[in-house]
């Protein structure tokens, strides 16, 4: 990737602490290696630490933490653990999420608390736990959301529930915390390169038949790259960008126009 996000000229969060969850792979990773390109000290969480060292070695300014942010204690031990090496805290990205292909006729309440679980409960804990740190800081929270966040996803309703949820969870904390100087944005992905799919237990040919319907109905003709997103995640958490703050920013390579 070649973008200004990992540019060796570009250190726009040069003496900046953020920490990134669900760093092992992904979008997560691609945004802990430009947040460190960027000149920022990263704190890459995730429950696979072979995945977290990986992005680890991409550069010297990435630390690790493996952890299952949905302990009860997980989002207190994060925040700590980067306050405690670093001093400070400018910016967390709740990238870590699930997904997971549940149609109605097949609906089970344990994948329905796993979902929330993960991707609402467990950032919004995070989001709580570095409140006090991004005060002292001006800093920013960057919520990770989805096209279908929203826009239905038949099939898929209550993974698109979470992050139609998170995308609510932007603007009203962007309004909460405003006045303390503290910005709250989004990022909403259209369908991207990643391992997500495979996680969620789908068949390799399932998921390659998903992702090439994907591709089709994509105006820009291709996926997005983990990078992609990574930019636009930067973007919205800049330092310098001081009056953005309850948006919702959806990068889908123009899918929502279809």
């Amino acid at each position: 990737m070649t973008n200004s996000a990992t540019s060796s000229t570009d250190l726009r969060f040069s003496g900046r602490v953020a920490i990134v969850t669900g760093a092992g792979s992904g979008i997560g990773r691609a945004t802990a290696v430009a947040l460190a390109a960027s000149g920022a000290r990263v704190l890459g969480v995730g429950r696979r630490k072979e995945a977290l060292q990986e992005t680890a070695r991409a550069h010297s300014r990435i630390a690790i933490l493996p952890l299952d942010i949905r302990g009860d204690d997980a989002a207190q031990t994060v925040v700590a653990a980067a306050v405690e090496r670093w001093g400070r805290l400018d910016v967390l990205v709740n990238n870590a999420g699930a997904t997971a292909v549940m149609p109605l006729a097949e609906t089970d309440r344990s994948v329905i608390t796993e979902l929330f679980g993960l991707n609402v409960t467990a950032p919004s804990m995070l989001a709580h736990a570095a409140l006090p740190y991004l005060r002292e800081s001006s800093g920013s929270v960057v919520n990770v959301s989805s096209t279908y966040g929203h826009r239905p996803l038949a099939g898929g309703a209550h993974y698109a529930a979470t992050k139609s949820a998170v995308e609510q969870l932007t603007r009203s904390w962007a309004l909460e915390v405003a006045a303390d100087g503290v910005r709250v944005n989004a990022v909403a992905p259209g369908p991207t390169a990643t391992d997500v799919l495979v996680a969620a237990g789908l068949a390799p040919e399932a998921v390659n038949s998903m992702l090439a319907y994907e591709r089709d109905r994509i105006p820009a003709g291709r996926l997005a790259d983990p990078g992609d997103i990574a930019e636009w995640i930067l973007r919205v958490a800049d330092p310098a960008v001081t009056h953005l703050t309850g948006q919702v920013i959806t990068v889908d390579g123009g899918l929502e126009l279809v």
